[in-house]
């Protein structure tokens, strides 16, 4: 049986989208997260990808961010969900801090973060999905066969649905919860 996931953004999708946001007591869940994930566990593996360029700008360390990722851990399991793994990338081509500071594979909209998950846990990509609130979001699950939903909160700027069909989404959803109703009834979840 194929292993699938749910590939999870996590700012603006999961938890609201407030710039370089380290500080565990001002992180929330989004409306419909938790219910929505306590119900799509049953059925996939849930990885959080997320870029994390605030490291490579000097702005907060790879130390620091677990402390986000043991609140969100927290605060998930409230709801009896278990996030399976957390991959974050803290590079930034413009960013100030070595070794951070540097091109790489694994920031969205690239996928090296989503392939290594993968490799990591087995995972069956064309049975998987990518749910964001950005077109980078998209491509970076499209790019390696994924399905892929953009939340439109209004966090997309820039709608460049032109420069590659990977950025195109099998769905946009109004919210989570629309998001978790798509997957739900689609034939290939």
């Amino acid at each position: 049986m194929a292993v699938k996931a749910l590939f999870l953004d996590k700012d603006g999708t999961l938890i609201p989208d407030i710039p370089y946001n380290i500080t565990p007591s001002r992180i929330t869940l989004n409306e419909y997260v938790a219910e929505s994930l306590y119900h799509l566990q049953k059925k996939f593996k849930l990885i959080v990808v997320s870029n994390q360029a605030g490291v490579a700008k000097g702005l907060f360390t790879v130390e620091e961010l677990q402390g986000v990722e043991n609140k969100m851990i927290s605060l998930f399991r409230e709801y009896q969900v278990k996030i399976d793994a957390f991959y974050f990338c803290p590079h930034d081509p413009d960013g100030i801090v070595l070794p951070y500071a540097k091109v790489c594979d694994c920031r969205k909209p690239a996928a090296g973060m989503l392939k290594q998950a993968a490799i990591d846990h087995q995972l069956d990509l064309s049975e998987s999905w990518m749910i964001g609130d950005i077109l980078n979001d998209v491509q970076a699950g499209k790019s390696v066969g994924c399905k892929a939903i953009l939340i439109d909160n209004g966090n997309e700027t820039e709608w460049d649905l032109d420069s590659s069909a990977y950025r195109i989404p099998d769905y946009i959803a109004a919210d989570f919860k629309a998001a978790a109703t798509f997957i739900n009834r689609n034939k290939y979840s």
